[in-house]
């Protein structure tokens, strides 16, 4: 017995130097993924912000060498053309804009030093979800048992999630720098405010659906943390292309951080692809919760505070998915909309754990 307990402090404390280093790593994730913005490209942001203003230099050259050509072909004479087609991301009914160059900016240095910056996220999230697996192995349990436990797997689960999507070749290193930035604010006050020892838990949680409620009430949080940051940008890169339509003069600094962005429709779209794809796995999650609370509690639904929430965070999301597919709701009442479900999700994550008290309140927090 004095073997085992000794050995699983060890395992707690090895656990706590493992999400300590991480957070190291992410920092300097956090430093080289500032770098990589500031040395982005002002050439191609400049190309991005002649094709918002559709006046670009390039599209007129492109025009007068096809008039020149066509004027040969006739001889001289006056020939009729069609206005030239520009290919764009956006859906239809939204303005014609190119994604821009990336925080990159495409540049060499800025490139090198975003790869450089992955590299240190995908190492920090391999440490932290070391620290996350020792933590189980010295409680001998899910490492979900409070707070401290939830935040780190939270924010191990949302790294992993955009990792995977960069494996994919997907276009998402724009939000490598605020998704760094949110884990050593969640780590910081994992490790500060929330942090418990390792402990066993009470009786009522002590079933199997502790692995399939809580883990898919992690992963639907973590991604909709991803939609909610593609949300947030979608809202800032409209109002600055709305105001580059108008011929409104912008900021130089602001205008070279939006316009490496993707267009607004892009981040658009990748919002509610997103938001949509997990909102039934977020249905599950209430379903599952409500089933645990039958074998637990002996009733499926008691109007507990974190019950409550749950359904108003979904309630949130069916409206802002509902409201996409209404004309009358969609772009920036949507995206919104989305915001406010989110919100409504960080609220229930700490606002109800820390300051309401009910069923779901474990170990303190």
């Amino acid at each position: 017995m004095i073997l085992a307990a000794t050995t699983n402090e060890n395992l707690a404390n090895t656990a706590n130097v493992l999400v300590y280093s991480s957070m190291a790593i992410y920092t300097l994730a956090f430093f080289a993924h500032i770098v990589e913005w500031v040395l982005g490209s002002r050439s191609k942001v400049g190309r991005t912000a002649a094709a918002l203003t559709g006046a670009g230099a390039a599209a007129k050259a492109m025009a007068t060498v096809e008039v020149r050509t066509a004027e040969k072909e006739n001889g001289g004479g006056t020939a009729v053309l069609e206005r030239p087609k520009v290919i764009t991301r956006s859906a239809a009914g939204r303005r014609d804009v190119p994604d821009g160059p990336g925080a990159a900016g495409g540049t060499f240095k800025g490139d090198l030093y975003g790869r450089i910056a992955v590299s240190m996220t995908a190492l920090g999230f391999l440490l932290e979800a070391a620290g996350v697996i020792s933590r189980a192995m010295a409680v001998q349990r899910a490492p979900w048992g409070n707070m401290y436990e939830f935040s780190t797997t939270f924010s191990t689960v949302a790294v992993g999630t955009y990792l995977a999507f960069l494996l994919t070749k997907k276009n998402v290193r724009w939000i490598g720098l605020p998704l760094v930035t949110t884990v050593l604010l969640n780590l910081g006050i994992a490790t500060t405010v929330l942090y418990t020892d390792s402990d066993q838990l009470v009786p009522a949680l002590h079933s199997y659906w502790l692995w399939i409620h809580v883990s898919t009430a992690i992963f639907c949080g973590a991604v909709f943390y991803l939609g909610a940051v593609g949300t947030l940008f979608y809202l800032l890169r409209d109002v600055y292309e709305s105001k580059v339509a108008r011929g409104v003069t912008v900021g130089r600094a602001w205008a070279s951080v939006m316009e490496r962005l993707p267009a607004a429709a892009t981040l658009d779209k990748f919002s509610y692809r997103v938001n949509a794809a997990v909102f039934p796995l977020w249905t599950f999650t209430i379903i599952a919760g409500a089933i645990w609370a039958g074998d637990a509690w002996g009733r499926y639904w008691g109007w507990d505070p974190k019950e409550v929430w749950s359904f108003i965070t979904w309630v949130a999301y069916a409206c802002y998915l509902h409201a996409r597919a209404t004309a009358g709701w969609k772009g920036r009442k949507a995206a919104t909309l989305a915001l406010v479900a989110f919100g409504c999700w960080l609220f229930n994550y700490y606002g109800v754990n820390i300051f309401v008290t009910g069923k779901h309140s474990y170990a303190g927090v």
